[in-house]
């Protein structure tokens, strides 16, 4: 069971662990156009889940740039993912003030799909832990990464190895 703080404060996370080997479990999120995105929107590519609480806080927003610097040397078989509960409309005008363009932000606000199928839904904040999953073209996840420490910043290079060892 995946123990993490909030501001060091214990928190309760819904939903199952993932773990190294296991198949990608399924969700349903929205993309900035209120359409549906679900781990078969990018099937036969890699895909990178950056899980953040809010785009609007600092370490979530460094968070996403890095992400989205990264996103260029990766390649077009690569598809990066910041999942926040931020409202699409939010995720929409945060992108555009930042020029964020390589990175797809998607929300979870509606039901926690995305949140409770990967462990990452926090009790009680009605947040997303800080977490990153690698998954391969076959849906097998290859790497995760639950930062223990929400307002931590995740192991950026861990991540992007992981992924470039898909290619």
């Amino acid at each position: 069971m995946v123990q993490i703080t909030f501001k060091n404060n214990p928190v309760t996370l819904l939903g199952n662990e993932v773990k190294v080997g296991d198949k990608a479990p399924e969700f349903t999120v929205l993309a900035n156009d209120l359409s549906p995105v679900t781990l078969q929107t990018d099937a036969g590519k890699v895909r990178l889940f950056s899980v953040v609480p809010s785009l609007d806080t600092g370490v979530c927003d460094a968070q996403t740039r890095k992400f989205n610097e990264a996103a260029a040397e990766l390649g077009d078989d690569v598809v990066i993912y910041t999942v926040s509960v931020d409202l699409p409309f939010a995720q929409k005008r945060w992108c555009g003030d930042a020029g964020i363009e390589a990175v797809k932000t998607v929300s979870d606000h509606r039901d926690l799909s995305f949140g409770q199928a990967y462990g990452v839904a926090i009790e009680e904040l009605r947040l997303l832990a800080r977490a990153v999953f690698v998954v391969d073209k076959d849906d097998k996840v290859t790497y995760v990464e639950y930062v223990s420490e929400a307002t931590d910043h995740p192991n950026y290079e861990g991540a992007i190895d992981a992924v470039k060892a898909l290619k």
